[in-house]
């Protein structure tokens, strides 16, 4: 059997269901995955090995209209996705109002590459609804392949993977084949941190930081790790820090668990915060932070 290979990548609106996506066909998790909208940030390659076949999964933000260079930094790295597929994945929400992203709609439609379109979270609207979804998708994507999934029943995913196996170029593979990621270790304590703070903080602080990780070295076999967390303002030094520094050490708790889970190693982590006010709309702090500075 000849070998294939494929770019394969997942673009859609916000909680979606994307990372979860990507993470069903990976087998484990690779993306942070909460409830609350802009979790995912970068565009991550998420690198699936076989025999016969490598497909990297490229997830991405989901589609926003921007109010921030932050925002810009996001949406850019989803328009790159179109330029190096093979495949788009386009995920919609079965329970959602807005199906099709209107401004991405004509986008889709002209693209020359498979585009299939995914509807996830079936398990949250009736048998009825969902035949009039279909049909709906149908009319706007003729030759589009389009699957019903639950990411969270496991139903249905491993159809939509055979078939990119069909859809996939002959192609030798463009990654080592016992590589998982185009991310540094660095990146996942980042946003492991990060996922902690979505989770664990309400309102504007969890879209107010950005984390990054200084240092990371093995010393007597333990993993020792020193991150800082970056805000906007110093208020919200305060509320992620919390009384007597009992928020901040709940979240340092909670990723160190989750860290050395993910690392297979014991794990010393130091937390610290400080301000880098309005990061969000300096270019200087986003290229700083590994985002887009154009």
């Amino acid at each position: 059997m000849k070998h294939k290979s494929a770019f394969i990548n997942i673009i859609g609106n916000p909680n979606v269901g994307k990372s979860s996506l990507v993470n069903s066909f990976m087998g484990y998790k690779l993306s942070i995955i909460t409830a609350k909208a802009q979790t995912t940030r970068h565009r991550i390659f998420c690198i699936l090995n076989s025999k016969n076949f490598q497909f990297v999964f490229s997830d991405t933000p989901g589609l926003i209209e921007p109010k921030n260079k932050l925002h810009e930094s996001m949406m850019n790295f989803v328009k790159s996705s179109y330029d190096d597929a093979d495949i788009i994945i386009y995920v919609v929400d079965a329970s959602s109002k807005e199906i099709i992203n209107k401004n991405f709609k004509l986008k889709l439609k002209s693209l020359s590459i498979p585009v299939i379109i995914v509807i996830n979270k079936i398990d949250l609207i009736n048998n009825e609804k969902l035949h009039l979804l279909i049909e709906e998708i149908k009319n706007d994507f003729t030759d589009s392949l389009i699957f019903p999934i639950s990411v969270k029943e496991n139903f249905n995913v491993k159809t939509v993977l055979e078939n990119l196996k069909n859809l996939s170029p002959i192609s030798p593979p463009y990654f080592p084949k016992d590589q998982i990621t185009d991310k540094p270790e660095r990146f996942f304590v980042n946003e492991i941190i990060r996922e902690k703070i979505l989770k664990f903080y309400k309102k504007e602080i969890p879209y107010a930081v950005e984390v990054v990780t200084n240092s990371f070295k093995y010393s007597n076999k333990i993993l020792k790790i020193d991150s800082t967390i970056y805000v906007e303002r110093s208020t919200q030094k305060g509320i992620l820090i919390g009384h007597k520094g009992k928020s901040l050490t709940e979240i340092g708790k909670k990723s160190r668990i989750e860290l050395e889970n993910f690392f297979n190693k014991k794990v010393f982590l130091e937390i610290r915060v400080k301000v880098s006010k309005n990061w969000k709309s300096s270019r200087s702090s986003l290229k700083r932070f590994g985002y887009d500075s154009n």
